[in-house]
């Protein structure tokens, strides 16, 4: 069983991941919607710029505020490339195969981003900062 403590960290970071991913979403649907509407661009690169936008933006804040990590940043940001080298061709794929079938842009999108924002903490919190979270915590004591 977890310490209350862990499950206030873990409740904190769920949180706080969510916040920033949110501000995130925010950014990204802001500049997907100038992409697809005002550019008219097509939507899988409309898709694939406002992604782009959105991870570095929550890949930075995150690592700061929720996880509080001070590991090697390039090898985190490698780690966080390495589920979008998978995660962006899978959502690239399946967001132009059902908006091709009819499926409302915004609707896919918004099912795409709360795909990516669950898979997107589990695998940061328990791969990518795995040993390292609240590392900056401790460095700065």
């Amino acid at each position: 069983m977890k310490e209350p403590n862990q499950q206030k960290e873990n409740i904190t970071q769920i949180i706080k991941f969510t916040l920033f991913s949110l501000s995130a979403g925010a950014i990204q649907i802001g500049s997907f919607t100038l992409l697809f509407e005002v550019a008219h661009l097509i939507y899988w690169p409309a898709y694939l710029i406002a992604l782009v936008l959105s991870v570095l933006w929550n890949f930075t804040l995150n690592r700061k505020f929720t996880f509080k990590a001070a590991n090697n940043i390039p090898i985190a940001m490698l780690k966080v490339a390495l589920f979008y080298a998978v995660f962006t061709p899978l959502s690239t794929w399946w967001g132009d195969a059902l908006t091709g079938i009819g499926w409302n842009e915004y609707l896919v999108l918004g099912l795409t981003m709360l795909t990516n924002l669950v898979s997107e903490f589990l695998y940061t919190k328990y791969f990518v900062y795995r040993h390292a979270i609240n590392s900056a915590v401790q460095e700065s004591k």
